[in-house]
C-alpha cells in the first residue's frame, strides 16, 4: 500500500492501474514522488516486475534523481531490470537492437549537435554560421514532427524551404552512409521501424507492458507517437504533466498533446494534484493570478498549508547596473538578518545576456556564485574536439570520435570518402576505423582518396602506442602539434574567439597534465575516465555554498527557498520576438514557472532604462506585474515616484552594509 503521507489525490494516481491515466502535476504538488512510489506500487501490489515497467524523462539528472529514489523504495533486486531513462536513451536501446531491421549496424554512432552542424556546413558549402544553425534547426524541427525529406521537398513553399529540404535529403543520406544517426534521430527512426514492422513492436509491447512518462506536456510530436505506439489500444500508462508549465515550444515540444491523449483514449481518467508543498500561499496566489490570463486546457488552482508568507516585493530600478546593485545589497542583507546560506538564494533571468552585469555586482560584494544551464567546459567544441581524439586512442571502434578526428582539422578527408567507408563498414559490421585498414579499401578509394585516411590511422596508431607509455600532458600536446589545432582554431574563427578557444584547450592540457602526474595515469587511462569526471563534476557543484544564478528556461523543476527575479519588462520578459510572433502565453507560463520556484521569498525587479548595443532604451515594466494581486505584493519606487527610503529599507541597507563589510573583513583576515 502506498506510505499514509501521501495525499488522496496522489494516493489515488498511484493505485489506478486500470487504463490510461493523466496526472495533472502542479508545480511543487509532488510528482516525482507519485511516479517513484506508483512504480513501487506495480512491482509490490500489482505483481508487474520491473523489467516490464519504463519511465521516462527529459534529462539524465531527472532520471538518475528518479532511479535513487526507486531503489530506497524497494527491497533487494526487485528494482532489477527496470528502465528510468530519457527519451533519447530508450530510443538508443530500441535501435541497437533493432538496428539490423532497418539497415544499420549494432555499433552505429551517434552525432552531437556539432557534429551534425559540420556536416550541414559541407553540404551547404558555406561558413555563415546563422545559416547553418536556420538549417539545422529546421532540419531538427522536420524530424520532431516526422516529416520525411521527401515530404519536406513536397510541402515546401518558398525557396528557402526547398533549399533546407534538398539539404535535409543530403544530410540523412550522409548520416546513413556514416552509420550514424543525429539525437533526432534516435527517437524517429524507432517510430519508423514501429510503423513498418509489427512484429518489432510487438516486441517492445510485451517488454514494456507499462509507461510513466514525466513531463508530457514536453513531448513532440515524434515523442509522443512513440509512446502511442508502445502503449497501444490498452493505454497502459500514467502521464504526467503541467499545461501551465510547457515552455519548450521553440524546440519542438507541442502542448497539443494534452489535448490529443483525450482524444487517442477516450477513457482516459483525470487526476489534478493541486497542493503545493513548496511555496507559501502569497507566492501561489501571485502564480495563479497571472496564470490566470491564459487560455486552459484543465482549470487548477494551486493551494498550500505552508502559511501565507511574506508579500512580494517589486523594486523598480534606474537602470540594469542600479538592478545589480541592489539585488546583491537585498540579497546580503537578507542573509545576514535572517542567517542563511548563500546556496538559498537564486537569480532567475529571461536571458543569458542579463547575467553579466549581475555577476559583476556579486563579485563586488564577493558574494560566491555558481551558473547553472550554462555550458559546462567539456561540452566546449575545441575540448570535444581533443577529447576525440583521446577517445579514439581508447578504442578504436569508437565511430562517433573516428568522424570527429578525421575531419577536425581537415586534412584531404571528405564527404564521399566517409561515405564509402561507411558503407564498407556497414557491410563487413567493422568499424570505420577496420574498415579504412582493411585490406579491401583499394578496391574502393582511389590512392589520392586513401592515402589521407590511411596517414591518419597509421598517426593514431602511433600516438596510441606512446599514450600507454609516455607522460600524458606531453603526448597530448604533440598530438595537438603535430594536426597544427592552434593555426587551425585561428583560421577558422572570428576576432578573440581563436584565442579564446585556444586557451581552453591550454588549460584542457594543464589539467591532463596535472592529472597525469597527480594520479599516476597515462593518456588513454585519462580518456577513460572523462565521462565518470564530468558527471562527478555537475553533482558536486548541488554542495557548493554560493547563489544559483540560471535562466528561466534551465530553473524549471528546480526549487530556492527566496528567489530574484531580475528583469521584467516589456520585450525582456515577455521577449521581443514572442510578442512580435504571438507566443505571449509561453512568456506567460515561464513568469509563472519563475514565480512557483520561490518557497520563502520572492523578489522581481524591472529596470527605468537599460542599455542595448550601447545605447540607452528606456524600458516598461511587463504586462504580467499588472497581472499579480495587490494584496499579496509591495512596490519599491514606481515609474515618476520620488520618494524618501522606508524605515525597512534604510533597515535592510544598513544591514547589507554591515553583511558586506564583515564578509570582507572575514576574507582578508583569512588571506
Amino acid at each position: 500500500m502506498p506510505p499514509p503521507s501521501l495525499n488522496a489525490p496522489q494516493r489515488e494516481a498511484i493505485e489506478y492501474v486500470d487504463g490510461p491515466l493523466l496526472v495533472l502535476a502542479g508545480a511543487g504538488s509532488g510528482k516525482t514522488r507519485v511516479i517513484t512510489h506508483k512504480i513501487a506500487y506495480l512491482i509490490n501490489e500489482y505483481g508487474l516486475a520491473a523489467r516490464h515497467i519504463a519511465a521516462i524523462t527529459f534529462t539524465n539528472k531527472a532520471a538518475r534523481e528518479m532511479q535513487e529514489r526507486v531503489e530506497g523504495l524497494l527491497h533487494g533486486s526487485a528494482s532489477r531490470g527496470l528502465t528510468v531513462c530519457t527519451f533519447h536513451s530508450l530510443g538508443m536501446q530500441i535501435m541497437r537492437q533493432e538496428s539490423k531491421r532497418i539497415g544499420y549496424k549494432p555499433q552505429f554512432s551517434i552525432l552531437d549537435a556539432n557534429d551534425g552542424y559540420k556536416i550541414i556546413s559541407d553540404i551547404l558549402k558555406t561558413t555563415d554560421k546563422e545559416e547553418i544553425r536556420r538549417v539545422q534547426s529546421t532540419i531538427s524541427r522536420w524530424k520532431n514532427d516526422f516529416v520525411s525529406p521527401e515530404d519536406a521537398l513536397s510541402t515546401g513553399n518558398h525557396e528557402g524551404e526547398f533549399h533546407a529540404a534538398r539539404c535535409y535529403r543530403a544530410y540523412q543520406d550522409t548520416l546513413f552512409a556514416y552509420q550514424a544517426m543525429d539525437f533526432d534521430d534516435l527517437i524517429r527512426l524507432p517510430v519508423e521501424l514501429f510503423k513498418q514492422d509489427e512484429e518489432a513492436l510487438e516486441k517492445w509491447r510485451t517488454k514494456l507492458k507499462y509507461l510513466l512518462i514525466d513531463e508530457c506536456q514536453d513531448t513532440n510530436t515524434c515523442q509522443y507517437t512513440l509512446v502511442k505506439q508502445l502503449t497501444g489500444r490498452w493505454g497502459k500508462f500514467t502521464a504526467v504533466g503541467d499545461d501551465d508549465q510547457s515552455i519548450y515550444a521553440w524546440r519542438g515540444a507541442n502542448m497539443e498533446n494534452l489535448r490529443l491523449l483525450q482524444q487517442d483514449y477516450p477513457n482516459l481518467k483525470l487526476i489534478k494534484l493541486e497542493q503545493n508543498y513548496r511555496s507559501t500561499a502569497r507566492i501561489l496566489r501571485a502564480a495563479n493570478a497571472v496564470i490566470r490570463n491564459n487560455p486552459k486546457l484543465f482549470e487548477k488552482t494551486l493551494w498550500s498549508e505552508l502559511g501565507e508568507g511574506d508579500p512580494i516585493q517589486i523594486l523598480a530600478v534606474k537602470d540594469d547596473e542600479h538592478e545589480a546593485e541592489m539585488v546583491s545589497m537585498r540579497l546580503l542583507a537578507h542573509k545576514f538578518e535572517h542567517g542563511k546560506r548563500f546556496l538559498d538564494y537564486a537569480i532567475l533571468y529571461r536571458g543569458n545576456h542579463q547575467a553579466r552585469v549581475i555577476e559583476q555586482a556579486l563579485r563586488n560584494q564577493r558574494i560566491p556564485y555558481v551558473m547553472s544551464g550554462g555550458q559546462s567546459f567539456f561540452d566546449k567544441a575545441e575540448i570535444k574536439d581533443v577529447i576525440a581524439y583521446l577517445r579514439l586512442l581508447a578504442n578504436q571502434d569508437d565511430d562517433p570520435a573516428f568522424i570527429r578526428a578525421a575531419t577536425t582539422p581537415k586534412r584531404g578527408i571528405g564527404n564521399t570518402t566517409l561515405e564509402r567507408l561507411g558503407t564498407y563498414s556497414a557491410e563487413r559490421h567493422i568499424s570505420l576505423f577496420s574498415a579504412a585498414t582493411a585490406p579491401g579499401m583499394e578496391m574502393q578509394l582511389q590512392e589520392k582518396q586513401l592515402g589521407p585516411l590511411r596517414m591518419f590511422c597509421d598517426f593514431i596508431n602511433r600516438m596510441q602506442w606512446r599514450a600507454e607509455r609516455e607522460p600524458a600532458g606531453v603526448v597530448l600536446m604533440d598530438i595537438l602539434k603535430a594536426i597544427d589545432y592552434e593555426i587551425w582554431l585561428y583560421d577558422s574563427e572570428e576576432g578573440k574567439a581563436g584565442e579564446t578557444k585556444w586557451k581552453n584547450v591550454m588549460d584542457f592540457v594543464g589539467w591532463v597534465t596535472k592529472k597525469g602526474e597527480e594520479d599516476g595515469k597515462t593518456l588513454i587511462e585519462l580518456a577513460q575516465t572523462i565521462a565518470l569526471i564530468t558527471m562527478m563534476e555537475s553533482r558536486d557543484q548541488a554542495e557548493i555554498d554560493a547563489v544559483r544564478m540560471t535562466t528561466l528556461h534551465a530553473s524549471k523543476g528546480l526549487e530556492y527557498p527566496h528567489v530574484f527575479l531580475v528583469g521584467c519588462e516589456e520585450g525582456i520578459l515577455p521577449h521581443r520576438e514572442s510578442i512580435d510572433n504571438g507566443m505571449v502565453e509561453e512568456e506567460r507560463r515561464l513568469m509563472y514557472v519563475g514565480i512557483t520556484r520561490a518557497q520563502w521569498s520572492l523578489t522581481i525587479t524591472h529596470a527605468m532604462k537599460r542599455r542595448r548595443a550601447g545605447e540607452w532604451t528606456v524600458c516598461e515594466p511587463s504586462r504580467f506585474l499588472s497581472e499579480l494581486p495587490a494584496d499579496d505584493i509591495r512596490w519599491n519606487g514606481k515609474p515618476g515616484e520620488k520618494r524618501e527610503l522606508s524605515v525597512e529599507e534604510k533597515k535592510s541597507r544598513s544591514a547589507a552594509l554591515l553583511a558586506s563589510l564583515r564578509q570582507k573583513t572575514g576574507q582578508s583576515s583569512s588571506q
